[in-house]
């Protein structure tokens, strides 16, 4: 008994609740190293402090869950929050109030995931919103959303969407059917997946799920997809794509994440931790030491200080690294004010 007795105060002190609750997503405040947004199956969390104390910020929404969040580059008091079941939610004071954003998006996406949130550079009121029920766009910070599914015939469900950072009229969609190509911002998608789905895997339902796309920001025309069957890389704007990362134990990716100071190098996370590459995608080393757990679900890098990287757990809490992933350290438990 006196050793069930802590394991039992332990298992239950992690945000209040069981200590296996995931952490789905980690969104970091761009500019102030301090603020980090997190969220599990059932809660949004904020620190302010680096995490010694935490705040509930799931008020005044629905229990529907939070799958994606992105704070404003321009005024990053500005939050948007996805859900799985009750589209978009915004926030002006930093998550402390909410208000729904779901005017333009169809019915059947107020019972739809919201995956992605992707914000054009140029303009911070200009969002692209990947969800299952498609692409939409809002040209006025989510007060209106416009369906962009032109030439996208295939598929409904996209999961994940990037940018080309040199030529923002470029875009790509990962979908549960591979991976689309727009050259006008969405205004028309072509499909691209010469050589990425497998020719006995086309008429399957799931052909080839994208789980993360990413535009190489030192060449652009390389494109790196992670998909639940695998890692693919393009060097030539996805007109021809190649299967990387055959030597990795675990083929199903999570997410992805390139290192934004260091060119080819990349992350992935998935049931087997976290790796890392650092000839793009050639060869691949896995850093998992510190974590207890190696499921992970969410991987983020500082927008100030690149050295440090954070990872959310599937059963371990979050984890903090201040070199590059190569160590990584318990956070302390989420202990929340209310």
């Amino acid at each position: 008994m006196k050793i069930l007795l802590p394991l039992l105060f332990l298992a239950v002190s992690l945000m209040g609740c069981n200590r296996s609750d995931p952490i789905v997503l980690i969104q970091l405040h761009p500019k102030n190293p301090d603020i980090v947004y997190v969220a599990t199956n059932d809660y949004i969390y904020k620190t302010r402090d680096g995490g010694q104390a935490w705040t509930n910020l799931s008020q005044g929404m629905s229990h529907s869950r939070v799958i994606a969040m992105a704070v404003d580059p321009a005024y990053p008091a500005t939050v948007y929050a996805g859900t799985k079941g009750d589209a978009v939610y915004k926030s002006h004071d930093g998550g402390q109030r909410w208000a729904s954003m779901r005017s333009g998006l169809d019915d059947a996406t107020i019972t739809s995931v919201v995956n992605h949130f992707l914000f054009d550079p140029a303009d911070a009121e200009h969002i692209f919103l990947a969800t299952t029920m498609g692409v939409f766009e809002t040209k006025n910070g989510g007060e209106q959303w416009t369906k962009k599914m032109e030439g996208m015939k295939e598929v409904l469900m996209v999961v994940t969407l990037a940018m080309d950072p040199t030529r923002p009229s470029i875009l790509y969609a990962g979908t549960s059917g591979g991976v689309y190509k727009s050259t006008n911002q969405a205004a028309h998608w072509e499909k691209v997946n010469n050589g990425l789905v497998p020719a006995d895997m086309l008429k399957t339902s799931r052909a080839l799920n994208v789980t993360s796309i990413a535009v190489d920001p030192y060449e652009p025309d390389t494109v790196y997809a992670a998909t639940l069957s695998g890692l693919y890389k393009t060097s030539d704007a996805a007109q021809t794509w190649t299967r990387i990362g055959a030597s990795l134990a675990d083929q199903m990716i999570v997410t992805m994440l390139l290192d934004r100071s260091r060119p080819g190098v990349i992350y992935i996370t998935g049931r087997d931790g976290v790796h890392r590459s650092e000839d793009g995608g050639e060869s691949w080393e896995r850093i998992n030491t510190g974590l207890v757990t190696t499921n992970v679900r969410a991987i983020a890098q500082s927008a100030t200080d690149p050295k440090i990287f954070y990872a959310g757990t599937n059963g371990s809490g979050l984890y903090r690294s201040n070199d590059f992933g190569d160590t990584w350290e318990s956070m302390p438990p989420i202990k929340v004010i209310e």
